[in-house]
């Protein structure tokens, strides 16, 4: 991951190992074939929209559609839960000709040593502008 985790609890190695190759996934790009069980679903939660998918093809194609651009990923939390782990994080990547930000928690479900369920939660993608308006706006007590 691009950042140390800050956890209360701590992942056990196989939820810590998920985390990284879902982090991997998200900054590349690129589909992991041993992250998702075959039954995957997704429930994403967005600041004016919800969007829903089952199936490994249906997940990836989500994310390829709706946010192609590749980019960093700053993990700031991942903790264990009794059926998964939690991973919170924000994300930067460059598109239509400037620098984009948004921050995400995702509860996902293991089974069987993968992800087979994944609950997101975004803020929407912010653009420059709306960065700089939230920076001269509000001030932040945590990065």
């Amino acid at each position: 991951m691009t950042a140390p985790i800050g956890a209360a609890v701590r992942p056990d190695d196989q939820h810590a190992e998920l985390a990284d190759r879902l982090v991997r996934w998200l900054q590349v790009g690129v589909r992991c074939d041993d992250l998702f069980t075959e039954d995957v679903f997704v429930d994403l939660s967005l600041p004016h929209w919800r969007v829903q998918g089952r199936g490994v093809d249906t997940i990836f194609g989500i994310r390829e559609s709706e946010h192609p651009s590749r980019g960093t990923v700053r993990v700031e939390a991942l903790d264990r839960t009794s059926r998964g782990f939690l991973i919170q994080f924000e994300e930067r990547w460059t598109a239509e000709a400037q620098q984009w930000y948004c921050r995400e928690l995702i509860h996902c479900i293991v089974r069987g040593g993968r992800i087979s369920e994944l609950s997101v939660y975004c803020t929407g993608d912010w653009d420059e502008a709306l960065q700089l308006r939230h920076a001269e706006e509000v001030p932040l007590l945590r990065p």
